[in-house]
């Protein structure tokens, strides 16, 4: 009985200084921005999601009007360039079925100046109030850019 006490307690002793050491020296997480990129650098990206069925229940967003809509609010804001994508809206209203509207996703690798987030929200609010949208879709992520 007094032996397995004391391998209780040695057991205790060692494990004890086990979470000790981790709590003094926790493990070093990698962050994407410490990964290394290839040929290129970390860059903050945007992705914005435009439904393209006219929020008022009136014609959609025909292409010409959306490219119009790039020509005067996205290119200016963003002259380095971007990526469209035609895409399909899926969602469903508190009561109500399934809904599914053309869309148009607009990808964008932020330049990193101070503003970027300014001139995203001054977007997705001109295309809001141009189409009366009740919303559009931003996602930002950092990513790993090389062009």
């Amino acid at each position: 009985m007094r032996g397995s006490r004391l391998t209780v307690l040695a057991l205790s002793a060692v494990a004890a200084t086990a979470l000790s050491a981790c709590a003094t020296h926790p493990p070093k997480l990698v962050t994407a921005a410490a990964r290394p990129c290839p040929n290129g650098g970390y860059r903050q990206t945007a992705e914005l999601v435009f439904g393209r069925v006219s929020g008022d229940g009136k014609a959609g967003v025909s292409e010409v009007e959306f490219a119009k809509f790039l020509d005067g609010e996205v290119s200016p804001r963003f002259p380095q360039g971007m990526t469209v994508i035609d895409a399909e809206g899926r969602w469903t209203p508190p009561a109500g079925s399934m809904i599914r509207t053309p869309a148009k996703m607009v990808m964008i690798v932020l330049p990193g100046n101070p503003d970027d987030a300014k001139k995203l929200d001054a977007v997705r609010l001109a295309y809001k109030t141009r189409f009366h949208q009740p919303s559009a879709l931003l996602m930002t992520t950092g990513d790993c850019t090389s062009f």
